[in-house]
């Protein structure tokens, strides 16, 4: 249901000075407001906004009686997350890098030592141990991660007008996951041994195995096999996505609640289900860095007959990119004390 309000007021004080004081910036950067603004842009092509049904509420007053009321019953997909992929350059959102990246990194290589008696070795973008070589395939990259919620929902929390709108389950700018702080199981994978997925190959992949397969959702750790630093990226965006709407799976990170209903501000709302590879009805990509896209997708598009393919403009010279998920939201203001029921129009999304 996201974090308390209280949390959510120091989270927004905190983030709201460093949009307002931003570190120097560097090349690949992006920050706060221009999240906001590419959010805003892909609105018309990302969030699918439909009439979908018809909403009932029993509606009593002390001297009117009692009356059955409806509400518009509206579908459309909410910027829930951003996700950032990245190397030893860092997270390349400004904002986040400048203030969570720092505390991550100053307690990653102590605890994977401790647990290891290993190193963590950024430059390689390996985990090895010291005095030895580390993995020699030129196609193994490795990245970590941070999954954030997204900045537009602070002004969705703000607005008391809903009848149209679904507010999110999302709470703006709080960290659902960030692999560092994870940094054993996000190196080593020794969480993912008990999934079918981790072990048997063309399940779970984006794409089409074994045609054209981007990478596999499992094992949901930093290392992907792939050719493209782009499409690897994706890969780990995606897997990150997995684990977050996800409840119970063996990763440190804090749940973005999916499926279900909420009362959220005065609305009744049915939640997105978990994250789906190559399913769009339950998320989109929407990419930032290190190119801004004003429209969404799902990753794993077949582009062997492209002359530039998937990759082509999206290659970030330091590493670092940068999606917002979006998700599948549908709910009703409320209109009485209680809720009866519902008719749909239609399936959504």
């Amino acid at each position: 249901m996201g974090a308390p309000r209280s949390a959510w007021s120091l989270a927004a004080a905190f983030f709201a000075t460093a949009w307002m004081f931003p570190a120097p910036g560097h090349a690949r950067d992006i920050t706060t407001d221009g999240i906001i603004a590419d959010t805003l842009s892909a609105a018309t092509s990302c969030m699918h906004w439909r009439p979908v049904g018809t909403c009932f509420w029993l509606r009593c007053s002390l001297f009117g009686g009692c009356s059955i009321r409806t509400s518009l019953k509206v579908g459309h997909f909410n910027p829930d997350l951003v996700v950032s992929a990245y190397g030893d350059a860092g997270n390349p959102w400004a904002e986040i890098r400048e203030s969570l990246s720092l505390a991550a990194d100053l307690g990653m290589n102590a605890v994977f030592r401790a647990a290891t008696s290993s190193s963590v070795d950024l430059g390689s973008g390996t985990a090895s141990a010291e005095g030895t070589k580390g993995f020699d395939h030129r196609n193994l990259l490795f990245k970590e991660v941070d999954a954030v919620g997204h900045p537009w929902q602070l002004f969705s929390e703000l607005s008391d007008s809903f009848d149209l709108l679904c507010p999110s389950v999302a709470t703006p700018f709080l960290p659902y996951k960030q692999s560092k702080l994870n940094a054993v199981a996000w190196r080593l994978g020794a969480t993912e041994a008990g999934y079918p997925a981790t072990w048997i190959p063309g399940m779970r992949e984006i794409g089409s195995w074994p045609v054209n397969t981007w990478g596999p959702v499992h094992p949901r750790h930093g290392f992907v096999t792939q050719a493209e630093d782009p499409k690897a990226a994706a890969v780990i965006a995606q897997r990150a996505g997995d684990i977050v709407t996800r409840a119970g799976q063996p990763h440190v990170y804090q749940n973005l609640a999916s499926g279900g209903t909420r009362n959220l501000l005065g609305t009744r709302v049915w939640l997105p289900p978990p994250l789906l590879e190559n399913n769009w009805r339950t998320g989109q990509w929407q990419m930032h860095a290190p190119a801004s896209r004003q429209s969404c997708e799902v990753f794993g598009s077949n582009d062997l007959g492209s002359a530039g393919g998937w990759s082509a403009g999206k290659v970030s010279e330091s590493g670092s990119y940068a999606w917002t998920l979006w998700r599948p939201y549908q709910c009703c203001a409320r209109a009485g004390q209680v809720f009866l029921g519902n008719v749909d129009w239609m399936n959504y999304p």
